[in-house]
């Protein structure tokens, strides 16, 4: 059992917590709680930390049937030191980041991506995770100055949505959003000077939505650099939408589309029979 904050176990994973310069190094992060260990991918999972009271639970004896998982038992005080939360759960894991590339954002049969510039909230950022699972997103792009994806905040936002959905950080926005343009996508920048709202456009075909900063909105010059703009109606004095708001309408409204249009794909070949 280790029982001293000076294991260095112990102080890679207080490390990992606290600084992303560790995680970028390490290629490593930090989970906690039973359901993100549980829906960590196996071949992620690098290490498990237990306490002595967890070890002994139903639910740890669960994770560990028929699996051949790698884990330490941790004093209270000691796990206390590694855990991020106010209340631990009393179990925490070493995960391995997942990688993709961008071909796996734009090798599906008709991608659907979502685009993020310098988004600063590590919720805002994990609601948009979660909410592209939900809407069937192929991937997000995010530039480098977005808040860490591997953040601990930014981590339970997700709700475990950070294992299903390929993401990508570039270093060069506006060389991607050209990539996006020889590989098809279509681009839409959410901009007040849109002309055409949100639900008056069509994104059944490849495309991609723009969404920038809590405070800026997108820059200008990336702004000009998509294929359209557009704009969601706002009543009252409201200029503009929570970050994640805004993308998750969007993501929806493109769900909605896709959905009709394979009904209707598929009412045509029921009905040709």
């Amino acid at each position: 059992m280790i029982s001293s904050t000076a294991n260095q176990q112990v102080k890679t994973i207080i490390q990992l917590n606290k600084k992303s310069k560790a995680r970028r190094e390490l290629r490593a992060f930090v989970v906690e709680g039973i359901k993100m260990c549980r829906e960590t991918p196996r071949e992620l999972l690098q290490r498990v930390y237990v306490t002595q009271q967890f070890e002994a639970s139903e639910n740890f004896q669960a994770f560990l049937a028929g699996n051949d998982i790698d884990y330490e038992v941790v004093s209270d005080s000691v796990f206390a030191h590694m855990s991020d939360t106010n209340t631990p759960q009393g179990i925490l894991a070493l995960v391995r980041m997942p990688e993709y590339t961008f071909a796996d954002m734009i090798n599906t049969s008709n991608p659907q991506l979502l685009v993020l510039e310098d988004i600063q909230d590590p919720g805002n950022l994990g609601t948009m995770f979660r909410t592209a699972e939900g809407a069937g997103i192929s991937g997000i792009i995010m530039t480098k100055e977005t808040v860490d994806l591997f953040g601990p905040k930014t981590v339970r936002a997700t709700m475990g949505s950070i294992y299903r959905m390929p993401y990508l950080i570039t270093e060069d926005l506006h060389q991607l959003l050209q990539d996006l343009r020889q590989a098809g996508v279509r681009t839409f920048a959410a901009h007040l000077q849109g002309k055409k709202y949100y639900d008056e456009l069509n994104f059944t075909a490849p495309s991609a939505f723009l969404i920038g900063n809590e405070g800026n909105g997108l820059r200008e010059e990336t702004a000009k650099l998509a294929d359209e703009y557009l704009k969601i109606p706002m009543e009252g004095q409201l200029e503009s939408l929570n970050a994640a708001m805004a993308a998750g309408i969007l993501m929806y409204e493109a769900h909605r589309q896709r959905r009709r249009m394979t009904d209707r794909e598929e009412s045509c070949v029921f009905g040709s029979k």
